[in-house]
């Protein structure tokens, strides 16, 4: 009996070690294709990770400097200019930021009816790319359509990205005149579509910064024009507190007489004529706010043109005036922010006023403006930044 349970275990021990050897065996195999398995998984996931940190996107972004529509310094010598010829720009940067001078104005007409879209678009390109700054003066509405006109008009210049944080408008030119507003004289209509413009383009862009449109402010109640300061009391009477909502002032302070006055002249006909607006707008009318100027149209006209004139001042005497009213008026009054004179070419007769002559070769005065010593203004310009997206820390 004892040889019988011997002779069982010589059989059932070697059994079961086989049984537990081929079980081991296969754990052994199992557990081998499970750890290739896993570090094909971790070189995978680690070749991944490789790539999401390679895989990065450089996005860019606008946004202005600063906040500030009062800046310092500011460089305040610009030149009226016109969208449709190209060279003008180049013209312009060449005058209004010369000798130490970046950011200087330009005043540029907009007809409320062109939603040409393309051509905007190349001066927005060019005012950011040349460092000038525009003002943009409406013209040519169709007062029985004013609303639909002004509405698609701020719309639309809604849609570019200009140079600087301020969108500055002015609305029209000249109203006490007929000869600017359509063969009548209307200061109820006009304050109207003021107030309209004011509130729609505050609407589209808070930034839209509003000038009234400059008055003939030496030009006497006729046929023709209203004395603007009547003009102005009948402005209030029609939109109370009309001038309370504007932003800037807009003037035409020429020198008159037959704009050949002295620059060291003074009142309504003269360089400083804003000072008796100013005056008026606080006294007369209770406008307590204090309201930087803007002057979108000056200067004197000189003989030479096409047609030689001797009724007008010789170019040379011309940028001596200039000269003189920059160095002792204009830069010296704080609350002159940009002095755009008229124009930088025109056709006769009113290219007695150009500042290049019909080959684009400067006057005297260009030259002379040009070489006075500017500032290096710092409005809130456009800036780009440019951000990473993706990528690992290491």
């Amino acid at each position: 009996m004892l040889k019988r349970k011997k002779r069982y275990w010589l059989f059932v021990i070697p059994a079961v070690m086989l049984i537990l050897g081929s079980s081991y065996y296969l754990y052994l195999r199992q557990k081998a294709a499970f750890d290739q398995e896993l570090a094909l998984e971790i070189v995978e996931i680690e070749k991944e990770s490789v790539f999401e940190c390679l895989n990065t996107q450089e996005i860019e972004y606008l946004y202005y400097a600063h906040t500030d529509p009062l800046w310092e310094p500011n460089n305040k010598f610009g030149i009226y200019l016109y969208a449709e010829v190209k060279q003008f720009f180049e013209i312009a940067q060449k005058l209004v930021n010369s000798n130490g001078g970046e950011w200087g104005y330009v005043l540029i007409p907009y007809n409320v009816k062109d939603y040409d879209y393309d051509k905007w678009s190349r001066v927005f390109d060019q005012l950011r790319a040349k460092n000038l700054i525009p003002v943009i003066q409406l013209w040519n509405v169709d007062v029985d359509k004013y609303v639909d006109q002004t509405r698609r008009a701020a719309e639309f210049l809604n849609r570019f990205i200009w140079p600087i944080k301020y969108r500055y408008v002015s609305v029209y030119n000249e109203p006490n005149s007929a000869n600017f507003w359509y063969g009548t004289i209307n200061p109820e209509e006009y304050a109207r579509i003021l107030d309209y413009s004011i509130t729609i383009f505050k609407e589209q862009n808070e930034d839209f910064y509003i000038l009234n449109g400059a008055l003939n402010v030496s030009a006497p109640t006729n046929a023709n024009h209203m004395d603007s300061f009547t003009f102005m009391k009948k402005m209030e009477e029609e939109e109370p507190g009309i001038f309370e909502r504007l932003d800037g002032w807009a003037s035409h302070p020429y020198p008159q007489p037959n704009f050949s006055g002295n620059p060291t002249d003074t009142g309504r006909w003269s360089i400083k004529a804003y000072d008796e607006e100013l005056r008026f707008l606080k006294e007369d009318l209770g406008v307590e706010k204090d309201l930087p100027v803007f002057i979108t149209e000056t200067g004197w006209a000189h003989a030479e043109g096409t047609v030689y004139n001797p009724s007008f001042l010789p170019v040379k005497t011309v940028g001596e005036y200039f000269k003189q009213a920059y160095e002792d008026v204009w830069l010296k009054d704080d609350r002159v922010r940009a002095v755009m004179p008229f124009t930088i070419r025109y056709n006769p007769p009113f290219d007695h006023f150009s500042w290049v002559n019909i080959d684009y070769v400067p006057y005297y005065h260009y030259d002379v403006v040009k070489s006075i010593s500017k500032v290096k203004s710092e409005p809130p310009q456009l800036i780009m930044e440019t951000i990473t997206i993706g990528g690992c820390d290491e």
